[in-house]
């Protein structure tokens, strides 16, 4: 299994899973959001939310299934939270559970340079080699050309990956640097255009260009700027940060057989560093969404610049348009050899869900298809 994520699983997903063809999305369409809801969602009506969940855990071995599943929805009005299932060494999982939500990280990244490029530290129309210099930033793409992908900076090849799991399994208790982890890389760099290639260096660059231009290691800077205003307490920027317990334990065979602390070991975790390394539990995740794409960590006219793309993709942002249902849709998915994870907002509906499932390479949007189909009746 690829380390990091499942390219076949991320061209579907990016390409629409619905069937219906896929829609620019325009700033417009995101929409500034009241304070998120206090209180807790009455045990009764949460009871098909919770049946989701079971659903998914009583087939873990189908493609849809998993051996444990949290789930956290955030409303304008209320909060839910559950769990079900175990993670793999039998341990039953609770909604603050933490698990590795990989990709879920961009949606960090992002918010983090669009706040530079407000401060006027960062400019999106310069080349990235203002800020980083290295052999992948001589082709002259911008800042924006790597947060949206089009930078012509490939993803690591089969090959490569295979190379860093050796590397990994050699010392997992070893912290690796981006340079360190971009060195692997071997396909040759394109010149920058508009076509959107899912490119995991390019968001290691651009978690050079954040340590370089604050001074700081990229968890300092989202602890500082993004983690503490936006109110997550169970938040870990791996390997800066350890995630906090209980944590769903994952039997990652790069990682030994020896738990170390991180998700799943310290190598891992600083090796895919800015662009997959974070840690959450479900609630942090869905709050994280709903304050981000609510326009409450970030002005509304950068979060329309998030969440504007001429496919599915935006700046960090995974573009779902009406992919579940009820809604046009923003947010991320995550995949690691040993989890699996989603985090969808739908501002019209002041709504934001993340299910995080304790297995990889999983067809998590079936499982979210579900919650929102039980979540509608609870939204009018």
């Amino acid at each position: 299994m690829r380390w990091w994520g499942i390219a076949t699983t991320l061209v579907l997903l990016l390409a629409g899973c619905d069937g219906e063809p896929e829609t620019a999305v325009t700033p417009s369409q995101a929409q500034s959001l009241p304070a998120p809801g206090t209180a807790r969602l009455d045990a009764a009506k949460a009871q098909p939310l919770q049946a989701a969940l079971a659903k998914i855990v009583a087939f873990p071995d189908s493609p849809a299934g998993s051996r444990g599943a949290t789930a956290a929805v955030v409303t304008d009005r209320w909060t839910w939270s559950g769990a079900a299932g175990k993670d793999i060494s039998g341990t039953a999982l609770r909604p603050e559970t933490s698990i590795a939500v990989a990709s879920i990280t961009k949606t960090f990244v992002a918010a983090e340079v669009m706040l530079l490029a407000q401060a006027k530290k960062v400019d999106l129309d310069a080349p990235i080699s203002t800020y980083v210099k290295h052999k992948l930033t001589t082709n002259n793409a911008t800042v924006r050309q790597h947060l949206s992908m089009t930078a012509g900076v490939p993803d690591f090849l089969p090959d490569d990956y295979f190379r860093l799991d050796g590397a990994v399994t050699a010392a997992p208790g070893r912290h690796w640097t981006a340079v360190q982890t971009l060195s692997y890389l071997t396909a040759p760099i394109e010149a920058p255009n508009s076509t959107f290639s899912y490119s995991n260096p390019s968001y290691l660059l651009l978690g050079e260009l954040i340590e370089n231009v604050t001074g700081q290691p990229f968890a300092a800077a989202f602890r500082r700027d993004l983690a503490a205003p936006a109110g997550l307490r169970h938040a870990a920027f791996q390997d800066g940060e350890k995630p906090q317990p209980p944590v769903a334990i994952d039997h990652n065979e790069s990682c030994g057989g020896q738990p170390d602390g991180y998700l799943p070991c310290r190598a891992f975790a600083s090796a895919v560093g800015a662009t997959g390394s974070l840690a959450a539990d479900a609630p942090t995740v869905a709050h994280w969404g709903y304050q981000l794409y609510g326009g409450r960590v970030l002005p509304m006219e950068l979060v329309g610049e998030m969440t504007t793309g001429d496919g599915d993709y935006g700046l960090g942002t995974m573009l779902f348009t009406r992919l579940f249902g009820i809604g046009t849709a923003f947010g991320h998915r995550g995949d690691m050899p040993d989890s699996t994870s989603l985090l969808v907002v739908i501002p019209e509906k002041k709504l934001s869900i993340a299910l995080l499932l304790a297995d990889g390479d999983r067809h998590i949007e079936t499982g979210m298809g579900e919650l929102t189909k039980a979540l509608e009746p609870l939204l009018s």
